[in-house]
């Protein structure tokens, strides 16, 4: 289903709920209606794509934010050339840095492994992602993404989740790691491993097109998880497996931690009045020794 067909079917069936709305007035009832607000102008959605990016945690809310409309969706990379991603899925940008708008209603990375540490560390990036978040109305990410915006110095005071692998090392990067599966912090919005991206997806359709809209996408979706093995986190994995995939992943941390220490320092220490936050910049509230991850 595309999202013209997609909108087709919102369309009947906020007719078939207006028509119920009518059985109910016939009786006194107060009449059902969908609500789902447009924007007075097309929302400009930028989704960062590079070399070894995890696909999942793209296509998750990609697949969500297709069906939004009223909004543009930009695949966006440092060139036109074609991005493969971790597991060798090939993906083509849709403009570059210098093509995206200016301004951006939402600014998303998703994440990776080794990719994403070579992505922190790149300074035409950082520097393209600092400047759409001045003035993004959400500046977010799936997965090991966080890494990225945080050194571009974009997650300073905030609190926000990555991986569980590389959750910790967010404060390396003077943000405040939490353990949860969509973290909102103003106008940041982070969310855990891969799948999460779905679940961020879907928050943030309920934020620009109200709940019954994003209710109305989950039910389309089928989006109804029910994991074979529930050992999904490190909470419900058995020992031995935990133990296997932390070894696993420690020398992904330890790169993470290794572009936190090359940092300027003034990205990196809070200020010393924990209330002293900084505001939000928005209009309205190759191969690794680990696995790769999103």
């Amino acid at each position: 289903m595309n999202r013209r067909e997609f909108a087709s079917t919102l369309t009947t069936f906020s007719t078939v709920i207006a028509s119920a709305g009518t059985t109910q007035a016939q009786t006194g009832a107060k009449p059902a209606e969908m609500n789902h607000p447009m924007p007075a102008k097309p929302e400009e959605i930028a989704m960062l794509i590079y070399p070894g990016m995890t696909a999942l945690d793209l296509i998750g809310p990609q697949q969500v934010f297709g069906y939004l409309m009223g909004c543009n969706v930009h695949l966006v990379a440092k060139t036109m050339d074609v991005v493969t991603s971790d597991t060798g899925v090939p993906i083509k940008p849709t403009k570059t840095f210098a093509e995206c708008p200016d301004a951006v209603d939402i600014l998303f990375v998703p994440g990776g492994g080794i990719g994403t540490i070579n992505l922190m560390k790149d300074a035409a990036t950082l520097a393209f992602l600092a400047d759409r978040a001045k003035t993004a109305q959400w500046v977010t990410s799936v997965c090991s993404g966080s890494l990225v915006l945080a050194a571009a110095g974009l997650l300073r005071g905030y609190k926000a989740t990555s991986h569980w692998s590389v959750r910790d090392v967010l404060a390396d990067f003077g943000a405040e790691p939490v353990h949860q599966r969509v973290v909102e912090d103003r106008n940041r919005i982070t969310s855990a491993g891969i799948t999460a991206g779905i679940d961020f997806g879907l928050r943030i359709a309920g934020r620009l097109r109200g709940l019954e809209y994003a209710q109305a996408l989950e039910l389309t979706l089928e989006y109804d998880p029910q994991p074979p093995f529930h050992t999904g986190t490190p909470e419900t994995a058995p020992s031995n497996v935990l133990t296997q995939m932390k070894q696993m992943y420690a020398p992904l941390a330890a790169s993470a931690r290794a572009v936190a220490r090359q940092q300027p320092r003034s990205l990196l220490v809070l200020p010393k009045d924990r209330n002293s936050r900084p505001a939000a910049n928005c209009r309205t509230p190759g191969r690794s020794s680990f696995i790769e991850l999103g």
